[in-house]
């Protein structure tokens, strides 16, 4: 989840854009798992503006570099990235230094998609529902660890959460990726996880991990018979994995507008729709002021979560 992809686009049918003359080209910065959704979009885009499109890495920092080289960018519709909550909620709480300020220097566009995580627990524990975890976290303090992809990443994160919320004596483990996380509770050598739903199911329908609860405020589309943490005994648990298309602060709003209206357009399509399912995402376009309000809100949500965690990277 460090990579961030930088795309190019020519919006020839902006119309400022081509009376500036520019044979420049609108950079799209897309991170995260979900490559092959941003590429779809890019590809979709291509075709309405008419103009190719090139998709380029930059990595590093858990996406701040990537991010931190479009906020600096010229505000003029050319260049957007793709934000995540890594880099415009977590990174904001977990770094002692950010290169980039999460809320004043973008201008959202909208929110892309949503990525539900679920609790996932290895068979062998003696429970099947989050209620059930709860009493025997309770009972064994500290007999409880849980695995995530890396420090500060939602998997993580939710832990915390649940540990705070619920009142729970775990132990954190992090591992480098989200795949040896996964082996290890495979393996037994940790007992629960909070992970990608779509990666997680694969694992559930074979056996080998039991499902208790999606972490969204709603039930997953992807998943509808696994109730919410909220729903199974957390009240006012949320967190999912989300990325979506943010400007230059300064960027002429009728370009924001287009933006939106494009982007929207796409995600609205059948064809994205299915794409981002199989990616184990869910399409949620929404306007400029409501991402503007969404980021926000996510900031303070992980203040508060990444400050229990006790979290933090110099």
């Amino acid at each position: 989840m460090d990579a961030a992809h930088l795309g190019r686009v020519e919006p020839v049918q902006v119309p400022r854009l081509v009376e500036r003359g520019r044979a420049g080209r609108v950079e799209v910065l897309r991170r995260c798992v979900i490559d092959v959704v941003g590429r779809g979009i890019a590809q979709k885009l291509s075709e309405t503006w008419s103009q190719g499109v090139v998709v380029e890495n930059k990595p590093g920092a858990g996406g701040n570099i990537g991010a931190d080289f479009v906020a600096k960018a010229t505000p003029d519709g050319y260049t957007v990235v793709m934000g995540a909550l890594s880099t415009h909620a977590v990174n904001p709480n977990l770094y002692a230094q950010m290169p980039y300020d999460a809320k004043m220097d973008f201008a959202p566009i909208t929110l892309v998609a949503i990525t539900p995580n679920v609790l996932v627990v290895n068979p062998t524990l003696p429970v099947h529902s989050v209620k059930e975890l709860i009493a025997y976290a309770k009972a064994n303090p500290g007999k409880l660890s849980f695995g995530s992809g890396s420090t500060g990443s939602a998997g993580h994160l939710a832990g915390e959460l649940l540990k705070v919320d619920a009142g729970l004596d775990m132990v954190h483990i992090p591992y480098k990726g989200a795949a040896p996380a996964t082996q290890a509770l495979l393996a037994g050598d940790t007992q629960l996880m909070f992970d990608n739903l779509a990666n997680a199911m694969v694992q559930v329908k074979a056996g080998k991990l039991r499902a208790l609860a999606v972490t969204t405020s709603q039930r997953s589309k992807l998943a509808p018979d696994l109730p919410t943490m909220a729903e199974a005994g957390v009240p006012g648990f949320d967190i999912s994995t989300w990325f979506g298309l943010m400007a230059p602060a300064g960027t002429p709003p009728e370009v924001i507008a287009r933006w939106n209206a494009d982007v929207t357009r796409i995600l609205n399509t059948p064809e994205m729709r299915e794409r981002l399912i199989a990616q184990g995402a869910e399409a949620a376009p929404d306007t400029p002021a409501e991402f503007t309000r969404f980021i926000a809100d996510e900031l303070a949500r992980y203040a508060r979560i990444v400050k229990a965690s006790g979290a933090k990277v110099d």
